[in-house]
């Protein structure tokens, strides 16, 4: 009863439904609209059952062969090799991080792609440590906060937090994790690319949205994450970024 659609106001609201791709108008070249059109269909048909056969009681698909990926014994690499081809040879080119990107479902896959590429790249890693400290709320309430150390508040990760220790080099992608300066273009989703590593701040050059080509500079923030698996309030200072990778 809490959605806006049992209100009694909802029969004042008028409905629009989404008709256009844009996505499709915006390929320049015939050749890639109707290659757009034909995937996107293929998806949508997969999305509502009307794609495939029923084997066994499963509905099987069978995949174009080139959207496969033909693995080996490292399934990282394999997938980086395809993503970003070349990548030690061309990652200072922020153009070659603009329409590449690699989906992976959980943090830990994240992390451990993330750590493999930066791995990868020539020059010096620097690692950021964040400031972990439990809520005054909490610390008087009806917890127990004898058992929450600073080690344990390192260690906990979620979506949408910070690491505690992010380790970045110069040339590697970063994505905003939060609305930092949203005048000035920096917005939750922005992907800059790291053009300097401070002590206190980071310099770096955005690669996507309205404001490319922009030199910005972003600093450490308090944030308190809002997931409700946390039973209590801490506050993490860090930089609200992620590698953007994957």
């Amino acid at each position: 009863m809490a959605t806006i659609n049992s209100s009694m106001l909802w029969k004042h609201f008028e409905v629009l439904t989404l008709t256009k791709n844009m996505r499709l108008d915006s390929a320049l070249e015939d050749v890639v609209v109707e290659e757009l059109r034909s995937f996107l269909e293929w998806i949508l048909q997969i999305g509502e059952g009307k794609s495939g056969a029923v084997i066994n009681d499963k509905l099987c698909v069978e995949v174009p062969t080139d959207l496969l990926i033909y693995t080996s014994d490292n399934l990282v690499e394999d997938i980086i090799n395809v993503v970003y081809p070349n990548i030690v040879v061309n990652f200072e080119n922020p153009i070659f991080f603009q329409d590449k990107e690699i989906l992976a479902p959980t943090v830990e896959i994240v992390e451990e792609i993330n750590n493999y590429i930066v791995n990868l790249l020539p020059g010096e890693e620097k690692e950021y440590l964040s400031a972990d400290v439990i809520c005054g709320s909490d610390a008087y309430g009806d917890i127990d906060c004898s058992w929450i150390t600073t080690e344990f508040l390192n260690q906990i990760r979620c979506s949408g937090l910070p690491n505690h220790s992010p380790k970045l080099k110069k040339g590697v992608p970063i994505i905003l994790l939060r609305n930092i300066d949203p005048t000035n273009g920096l917005c939750n989703g922005t992907r800059p690319i790291v053009k300097d590593l401070g002590s206190n701040v980071i310099a770096a050059e955005v690669v996507s949205g309205s404001n490319i080509g922009d030199q910005v500079y972003i600093a450490r923030m308090n944030l308190i994450p809002s997931d409700a698996r946390i039973p209590f309030k801490f506050q993490r200072r860090q930089f609200l970024i992620s590698l953007s990778l994957q």
